[in-house]
């Protein structure tokens, strides 16, 4: 595992940026989801080198409070449950600025279950590893900017929304969350082909009402 994290760091410095400042945002689309347990465990969680400390107590309740944020806005009526084992991290100290300005990193794995059934949806647990992004605070290492919490925070809520991005490539490829257990992709094509007819319907009425109107208006002049 602490190979998987010195990779991580390794990468750090072009890992892509993920947004995670959507929770007002309309959720995306998950079918049917609806969050039934959300289980974090850190029964081996090891610290990666010059890291910071933090509790897997600590680690556990900020995890589970990420996932509840992002998953609890989903209004499906099907419950499925999310496994999630913290299996280790890197909370950047203070670094050099801009020449060695360390990353924080946290790997975990998580599993997904279909309660309905009773059965898990991945035989194999899905490894994910969050780094740290870029930003005004973190260019010259968020050791030096954020204190150990807020550098948790950050984390595991990059954490869900990267388990979120899965769950959704999931779902359209496998049809994890459709009550039909059909690829969303699939129907993909049917839903914006209706979305489009609705819109030209819309366009089309909103056109009709404003030639009533103008004939109306027409009339009423002679």
């Amino acid at each position: 595992m602490l190979r998987i994290l010195a990779l991580g760091l390794m990468i750090a410095g072009v890992a892509a940026c993920t947004r995670v400042d959507d929770l007002d945002d309309a959720p995306v689309y998950l079918g049917n989801f609806h969050l039934g347990h959300n289980v974090v465990a850190a029964p081996n969680l090891q610290k990666g080198p010059l890291s910071r400390e933090a509790s897997k107590a600590a680690w556990i309740v900020a995890m589970r409070k990420a996932v509840d944020e992002r998953f609890s806005r989903q209004e499906g009526t099907r419950l499925y449950h999310l496994g999630i084992t913290l299996e280790a991290y890197v909370l950047a100290r203070a670094g050099i600025p801009v020449v060695a300005a360390p990353k924080s990193v946290l790997v975990l794995k998580v599993t997904a279950w279909d309660d309905a059934v009773q059965a898990r949806l991945n035989e194999t647990p899905e490894l994910i590893t969050v780094i740290e992004s870029l930003s005004g605070d973190t260019v010259v290492g968020s050791g030096l900017t954020r204190t150990a919490e807020e550098q948790m925070q950050v984390l595991t809520q990059k954490a869900a929304k990267l388990i979120e991005n899965w769950l959704v490539r999931q779902n359209n490829a496998e049809g994890w969350f459709e009550d039909d257990g059909r690829p969303a992709r699939s129907k993909a094509r049917a839903r914006a082909a209706q979305a489009r007819a609705a819109a030209s319907e819309e366009e089309r009425m909103q056109a009709a009402d404003k030639a009533a109107l103008k004939k109306a208006q027409a009339q009423g002049a002679e």
